[in-house]
């Protein structure tokens, strides 16, 4: 992306969801379908190339749906009512989202009907590379553990992201269904499936402590104070 100049503010791209130029070229492409039409509870990822999505989810009513910062606290609830004609960019950004929005306790997380995923790098075949550190797959885990159907997944990136290379893929890796670039959609058609749940036996007692919203779940889902 640095060689053929792509990237955009703010730098450097390693080590985070790099933003890029045309993400709001990628963003309108999205705004077109009909599964982002039809939603109405919305989950975008807070990096900077999603902001026009986030910003777009608002103008259009639909509740916005951000995850804290690395998960700590679960996720950030903005409902479009909330949010005065004009300011829905203001609202949708990092430093300004709590004044418009609210933490909100999973057991009142609503029904998500489409989730918005960052990525480094993606294949045709909808398997993704994330920062490495798990988080986005994670996400989508928690709302399946709660009891969320499964729903549709997009990505946007630029078209130098889409990559032929053989990605690493686990059972708890999420792919995308959808890719849109500042070129167009792809439809991924993935063979893989996307985690159920959260798989347990994967989670260690570390992250059970730096995540507490991790607890929260296994509470709300086994009735229990502490895991086993």
């Amino acid at each position: 992306m640095m060689e053929q100049k792509v990237g955009r503010f703010p730098f450097p791209l390693k080590g985070r969801i790099p933003n890029f130029k045309g993400a709001e070229k990628a963003a309108a492409h999205v705004f077109q379908m009909k599964e982002y039409i039809e939603a109405k509870v919305v989950k975008v990822n807070p990096d900077s190339p999603m902001l026009p999505i986030r910003t777009q989810v608002l103008k259009d009513g639909k509740i916005l749906l951000v995850p804290t910062p690395r998960l700590k606290d679960g996720f950030i609830h903005v409902d479009p009512a909330s949010v005065p004609p004009g300011e829905e960019k203001k609202a949708a950004s990092l430093k300004n989202i709590l004044n418009y929005g609210e933490v909100i306790p999973l057991k009142e997380l609503p029904t998500i009907d489409l989730l918005f995923v960052g990525s480094v790098a993606l294949h045709r075949d909808g398997r993704r590379l994330g920062k490495g550190e798990g988080y986005a797959d994670r996400e989508y885990a928690i709302i399946r553990e709660l009891g969320n159907p499964p729903i549709p997944i997009i990505g946007t990136i630029h078209s130098v992201q889409l990559v032929e290379d053989d990605l690493p893929k686990d059972e708890y890796d999420l792919t995308v269904d959808w890719i849109a670039t500042e070129e167009g959609l792809i439809k991924t058609n993935s063979p893989y499936e996307k985690p159920s749940g959260i798989i347990w036996e994967e989670v260690t007692d570390e992250e059970m402590e730096k995540m507490p919203v991790l607890q929260e779940i296994w509470n709300i889902t086994r009735g229990t104070e502490t895991r086993k």
